[in-house]
């Protein structure tokens, strides 16, 4: 997969790449973007560039000059970009770590390393948290010399420090060696501290049209028809990585559930429907993501709802139910959507208390449909 590989952003991956070929990369980079956008994809990218060993040049759409690139077949190469799963990385070094003793379990931070001088940096569970030991580690080995390749690379992949890890990592910031780079990928810049972006170069990867997402989905998805794929490129907000990785399935189920609850609360009357279908939503891990499903899907439709109570209906995402959404735009004012998006908000915090799924779930749209 060379540069011409990646989806979208021709000007950033233009600009990357000069700085490779004049070797004027900075230590620090903070790749920004939505979930999804690439930002993890592209930091393997330029570490393979970095030290592929055949070190191929090629053109892109921006110039004329040929730029550097990577063969992707050669010992670093291959050996980095067995990162590129990360879900599966992850789930090993985390088996790995539960089959430790509980003494040893305590003190083992994640990481993931398919090259001894590309180091991959988790948020650590179950805090999902960037963990000052994570970072002591880096410190103590960021100053060796690259053992195989010409330069030691270390990816972050989440933005969420615990306060003393972001202090420690401001310690390498202010005193980089010459010989490595350090990638931090976020969401939002802004959730890192200014003294470590002020030392960053910070590069944002945008959305990308929905047109140019359908048309990968047609490629890399032929078993989603025309409609799903208007869809998808929608709900996944630009980001291709997103979309190629998103669940139809799950997510239909979810929406057809929402509209139950939407609906049961405009109608009023008759509920059996609405409990047949909270009763679904039972305690565990497996009912714990359902819910989250459901949460997001909600959110979603009723942002769409807003969308067209203020005129803008090109901004709908749920485009296939448009009709349906009409009815409830119609059915509704914009105080009873506020309403039901802070009703959500107070079903996700009692839930954090450990109330009943089903329950909350019943009374929010009784709630809501007393508000009407």
């Amino acid at each position: 997969m060379p540069f011409s590989d990646f989806a979208g952003n021709p000007e950033t991956i233009h600009r990357l790449r000069e700085m490779l070929a004049r070797e004027r990369f900075p230590h620090a980079v903070i790749l920004s973007g939505a979930h999804g956008a690439g930002k993890y994809t592209l930091a393997l990218m330029i570490a393979r560039a970095m030290n592929c060993l055949e070190r191929p040049f090629t053109s892109d759409t921006i110039g004329t000059d040929d730029l550097p690139d990577f063969c992707g077949h050669c010992s670093n190469c291959i050996r980095i970009g067995q990162s590129a799963d990360l879900d599966a990385r992850l789930a090993e070094a985390v088996e790995a770590r539960e089959n430790l003793r509980d003494t040893d379990k305590k003190e083992t931070r994640l990481f993931v390393q398919t090259h001894p001088d590309v180091l991959i940096i988790p948020p650590d569970p179950p805090q999902m948290m960037i963990k000052v030991d994570q970072v002591r580690h880096v410190i103590e080995t960021i100053y060796y010399r690259p053992a195989e390749a010409r330069e030691k690379v270390y990816i972050f992949t989440g933005s969420a420090f615990m306060k003393e890890a972001a202090n420690s990592l401001l310690k390498v910031l202010e005193e980089p060696p010459e010989f490595a780079t350090i990638f931090l990928l976020t969401e939002n810049a802004g959730e890192l501290l200014p003294t470590i972006r002020s030392r960053s170069m910070i590069l944002n990867l945008g959305a990308l049209p929905h047109a140019e997402i359908e048309a990968r989905l047609a490629k890399l998805r032929p078993d989603w028809n025309a409609r799903q794929r208007a869809l998808v490129a929608r709900l996944s907000e630009g980001a291709v990585g997103r979309a190629l990785s998103f669940d139809l399935e799950s997510y239909m189920a979810a929406r057809s559930h929402a509209l139950i609850m939407l609906k049961s609360a405009l109608a009023g009357g008759d509920h059996s429907e609405l409990f047949k279908t909270t009763e679904t939503y039972r305690s565990g891990a497996e009912g714990r993501a359902k819910i989250e499903s459901l949460f997001r899907t909600l959110y979603s439709l009723l942002e769409d709802v807003m969308f067209l109570q203020s005129g803008a209906a090109q901004l709908v995402r749920n485009t296939d139910i448009l009709g349906e959404l009409r009815k409830i735009s119609e059915a509704a004012d914009f105080a009873w959507v506020q309403r039901a998006a802070e009703g959500l908000g107070e079903v996700e915090r009692g839930l954090r208390r450990n109330l009943l799924r089903s329950l909350s779930l019943d009374a929010f749209a009784t709630a809501l449909e007393r508000a009407l």
